[in-house]
């Protein structure tokens, strides 16, 4: 059975649940796109089953924003994905793709569930080789006063090579 994951706003007028074959939080992505609508470093994404989300309330204070990406550059254009977020405190709920549209991708933040934890010392015990490393993709984007989170870590120039299913089914966290 897929883990439940239950998130809200941070103002608490919008709640909703999902169901998620991958709930691990071991990617961040500092893409400037996900720096700017997310805070800081980025944003960490989820993916569940978008057949299952299930808004329990404050569905009209759901707002879309399509991101622009390269923006400032002749390479400037609007993504196909779509950012949901609470009207009232702007906090991001989730991304959806038409490229993808079976999958919704929550934002880790906006999830109250307690998360899975994959331990730093699971890379040399487990012989899983970077089971425990946070995965931190477009660090083309990055800035350099933007620092990586501390502890073991694979960084991607763009994507990583595994999908979010194909990391999760490697390090054995996949949830039927």
């Amino acid at each position: 059975m897929p883990m439940r994951l239950d998130g809200s706003c941070q103002c608490g007028g919008v709640r909703f649940h999902v169901l998620s074959h991958t709930p691990v939080p071991y990617q961040l992505c500092t893409c400037s796109i996900c720096r700017k609508v997310g805070g800081h470093m980025g944003a960490i994404n989820l993916s569940a089953d978008h057949a299952s989300l299930q808004i329990q309330q404050g569905q009209h204070l759901l707002k879309k924003y399509h991101a622009v990406a390269d923006r400032d550059t002749a390479d400037q254009r609007i993504v196909s994905s779509e950012r949901v977020f609470c009207g009232t405190c702007s906090a991001m709920l989730w991304l959806w793709d038409e490229q993808w549209p079976e999958l919704v991708h929550p934002f880790a933040s906006a999830i109250d569930t307690p998360l899975p934890v994959v331990e730093g010392e699971e890379v040399s015990t487990k012989g899983r080789g970077d089971g425990g490393a946070m995965v931190c993709v477009m660090a083309d984007s990055k800035p350099d006063w933007a620092r990586w989170p501390d502890g073991p870590k694979r960084v991607w120039p763009l994507y990583a090579e595994e999908s979010i299913e194909e990391w999760h089914k490697k390090h054995g966290k996949y949830v039927e």
